[in-house]
C-alpha cells in the first residue's frame, strides 16, 4: 500500500485530473437526468421514426447538413432554435428526435424545447457518429 501511496502523492496532479474528469462525467449524468432528457440510441430512434412517426430534426449548420444527414431530417441549427418553436409545435403528440454531430449539444437543444413547453423530445446519444456507426442510412441530397 506504501507503494501506491508514495505513486499517488509524486503524481498528484495526475490524480487530481482523473477525479476532475470523473467529476465532470457524473454530472452531466445528474444534470441530463434533472433535465428529464430521454437519451435513445440508433436503435431506438429508428424504432421511434418507423413505429410513431417521430420528426427528425438536425440542429447543425447548412453545412454540416448538405454533407449528410438523416433521412427526412428538418434542418433547425441551434442558433435558430429558438425562432422555430412554433414549427416544432407542430408536430402534436408525436415525438421529436433532436440529433447534432456527437448529441452535446443536441443535448442542450432538448433542455431548451424542454423549457419552452415542447416536451416529447429525446436525444440521439452519439448524434451522427452513432447513426453511421450502426450502418443505418445517411441521405446527402437537399431535404
Amino acid at each position: 500500500m506504501s507503494d501506491f501511496t508514495e505513486f499517488a502523492l509524486q503524481n498528484w496532479l495526475l490524480f487530481a485530473a482523473a477525479f476532475a474528469i470523473l467529476g465532470m462525467l457524473i454530472g452531466t449524468e445528474v444534470l441530463r437526468r434533472m433535465r428529464g432528457i430521454v437519451t435513445v440510441n440508433a436503435v431506438e430512434a429508428l424504432r421511434l421514426i418507423n413505429d410513431e412517426e417521430a420528426w427528425i430534426v438536425d440542429i447543425r449548420d447548412s453545412g454540416e447538413y448538405k454533407s449528410g444527414h438523416i433521412p427526412q431530417a428538418r434542418n433547425m441549427p441551434f442558433a435558430t432554435l429558438k425562432d422555430r418553436f412554433g414549427e416544432l409545435a407542430k408536430a402534436g403528440g408525436k415525438p421529436i428526435l433532436i440529433y447534432c454531430r456527437s448529441g452535446a449539444t443536441a443535448q442542450s437543444a432538448c433542455a431548451l424545447l424542454k423549457k419552452n413547453g415542447i416536451a416529447n423530445v429525446r436525444n440521439l446519444s452519439g448524434g451522427l457518429n452513432a447513426w453511421q456507426d450502426a450502418n443505418l442510412p445517411i441521405n446527402r441530397k437537399k431535404a
